[in-house]
């Protein structure tokens, strides 16, 4: 299952070059390094998201360790809902800024970068979230 899912709101698919050999999970973010994608992680800055990535990569993929271009999801406009997973999430956390665990989780008890706001907690493991991509929800 996408790690994040969009839920609501306009979207599109965008291709964009992936750095070869990178094993990334259907629904991670990404970022971009030099010219290409790679998984977002804790540190990763809001203005640096892209998107959603559409399809996982696997080392065993033929095309692994290729030069290639993959599907991303980006927003067309802002407050696009995503499903994202978390850790020990409560209802106090709607309305946070909160940063990442790594490309596929938010930290809901981290809020340095502040790259998604949690809109509606459904469990103490999946919420409703907003992405801040390129810096801006």
């Amino acid at each position: 299952m996408a790690k994040f899912r969009k839920v609501n709101g306009k979207t599109k698919w965008i291709h964009l070059p992936v750095t070869p050999s990178t094993v990334l999970a259907e629904g991670s973010l990404v970022r971009f390094t030099s010219g290409k994608l790679v998984a977002a992680g804790a540190a990763t800055a809001a203005a640096d998201l892209v998107g959603v990535l559409r399809h996982g990569i696997a080392a065993t993929d033929a095309d692994y360790a290729s030069d290639r271009l993959v599907e991303v999801e980006v927003p067309l406009e802002k407050h696009v809902v995503y499903e994202a997973e978390a850790v020990a999430a409560v209802a106090s956390d709607v309305g946070v800024e909160v940063d990442l665990v790594d490309a596929d989780t938010i930290d809901r008890s981290a809020s340095a970068v502040k790259v998604t706001k949690v809109v509606r907690v459904l469990s103490t493991t999946k919420v409703l979230v907003w992405l801040k991509l390129n810096g801006s929800y």
